[in-house]
């Protein structure tokens, strides 16, 4: 049975428990149990590499005592177990000061629940889960990318996967063209389920990895925030599944809801690759954590803020930005007029509709700047649809292979029908507007006004003589009854 077909029977049993209400409940319960599940499989790991491997779970609360066993606890008994013992355990889970992995444990279990009511249905779902998934083998582990794109489908169902979701080839594309390297610190402070991050890892082990010291400083370097806790988790695991050890630097909290004032240099970092959430509404108050003249409170918007923030002098920024901020006013223009003094950017990618069907059909951009000097000149890249598309789709997504162009002209870049560059000075006459179209595209040729209204006003007249005669025709039929 494949991944796919496995996650749905395991949901199919939770519907029959009435305490489960819902994709997003279904879901959050799934995640918890994969998460315990895929950290004891990587326990086994451990510990047959170091004899002195000491869980920082307690014997009675780790997956292979409780749930390992197909005949052991069930019904009231495991009820009882879960609800009383192994979540407020696991919320309260303490360790030495040098256990980083029992604060990982705490943060993700802090706003978790166990919303199943039968013991006996749980069973079912735990030894479906051992039987499907095992996580030490490279096999299961190589189709985590499927788990996760059957999760994020239930999350659309739930309404609310477009927080979370960046595609692949996008979040690829970002990662190749900033190109973190070991001992970089690397930060997305609106992770969701750990996408540019894993992207991160994929791109360093392969081009610079060489030895377990560079694998080290790779995974010290990586830094999440993400402030909603099912992604969160599911971030966690992500991170547990890509080999992080111990994904301590994956924290739980509102990146925002930090006076912007209060971030010193030693929180600056090298890379920011993020897409924060945009059309998004922060709570009252975030804006307030922001200078007087930039206070707005659209998420995307004081993102773009707090990444200039945080990036160190020479740091390197990639993010998804809508359409609005580019031709967005007010503090909108105040924003892009602080981006282009304080850094450079270099490039807009402008996607084409739908890249984030069926999730949301704003039209996004990839902003790419560096934080330290000033913009003298904008270079635009319109990313064009494969051949015989019109639009992007849950069936045919974008694909990484389509950004070889946008690569291979990086590096050399020159006009051509797709990229064209926007001097500063143009861009601050139009008052901060970086949205500007493709001058290279042919405009199209709507054909002359007066002939136009005049092949207008005789199609109405032909269709009003259709309408009459249709009328008389079933008037004459109705007559003749």
């Amino acid at each position: 049975m494949s991944i796919t077909a496995s996650i749905k029977s395991i949901q199919d049993i939770m519907r029959k428990d009435v305490g489960v209400d819902g994709d997003a409940q279904r879901i959050s319960q799934l995640v918890w149990m994969l998460f315990l599940k895929i950290f004891d499989d990587k326990e086994y790991e451990y510990e047959a590499f170091s004899d002195s491997y000491r869980s920082p779970i307690p014997e009675r609360l780790r997956w292979r005592n409780w749930a390992g066993d197909p005949e052991g606890l069930t019904g009231d008994g495991l009820m009882d177990f879960v609800n009383n013992d192994l979540f407020p355990s696991l919320k309260d889970i303490s360790g030495t000061e040098h256990d980083d992995m029992a604060f990982v444990i705490r943060s993700v279990f802090e706003d978790a629940y166990n919303y199943m009511k039968s013991g006996t249905l749980m069973r079912q779902v735990i030894n479906k889960i051992n039987t499907a998934f095992d996580f030490n083998k490279s096999h299961d582990r190589h189709l985590l990318g499927e788990i996760y794109e059957k999760i994020l489908k239930d999350l659309q169902s739930a309404g609310n996967a477009g927080e979370y979701y960046t595609p692949r080839a996008v979040t690829q594309f970002m990662v190749d063209m900033v190109d973190p390297k070991p001992g970089e610190t690397v930060l997305d402070p609106a992770c969701g389920t750990g996408g540019f991050l894993t992207s991160v890892l994929g791109h360093v082990r392969t081009r610079y990895v060489k030895t377990g010291e560079d694998e080290t400083r790779l995974q010290k370097s990586i830094q999440g925030v993400e402030k909603k806790h099912l992604p969160h988790l599911l971030c966690v695991t992500n991170m547990l599944l890509h080999d992080v050890e111990v994904p301590v630097r994956i924290r739980r909290d509102n990146t925002l809801a930090k006076p912007l004032k209060d971030y010193s240099p030693r929180d600056r970092v090298d890379v920011i690759v993020t897409n924060p959430p945009f059309g998004g509404i922060e709570e009252d108050g975030i804006d307030s954590n922001f200078p007087a003249s930039f206070r707005t409170r659209e998420t995307a918007d004081l993102f773009l803020l707090l990444i200039m923030k945080r990036l160190k002098p020479g740091g390197r920024a990639a993010m998804v930005l809508p359409d609005g901020t580019l031709f967005g006013e007010g503090v909108k223009t105040r924003i892009k007029e602080k981006l282009l003094s304080e850094c450079n950017l270099h490039t807009i990618v402008r996607l084409p509709n739908g890249v984030f069907n069926p999730y949301t059909s704003i039209k996004t951009n990839l902003l790419f700047f560096t934080r330290g000097e000033p913009t003298t000149e904008v270079w635009y890249y319109e990313h064009p649809y494969p051949e015989g598309y019109k639009s992007y789709s849950k069936t045919k997504p974008i694909r990484i292979q389509e950004f070889e162009p946008e690569k291979a002209w990086w590096n050399n870049r020159q006009e051509n029908e797709y990229a064209w560059k926007v001097g500063v000075e143009e861009i601050k006459a139009g008052n901060y507007n970086l949205d500007i179209k493709n001058p290279n595209t042919p405009q199209e040729d709507n054909g002359d006004p007066d002939k136009l209204l005049v092949e207008y006003q005789e199609l109405l007249a032909s269709i009003s003589r259709t309408r009459e005669e249709l009328k008389d025709e079933l008037e004459a039929a109705l007559g003749g009854k």
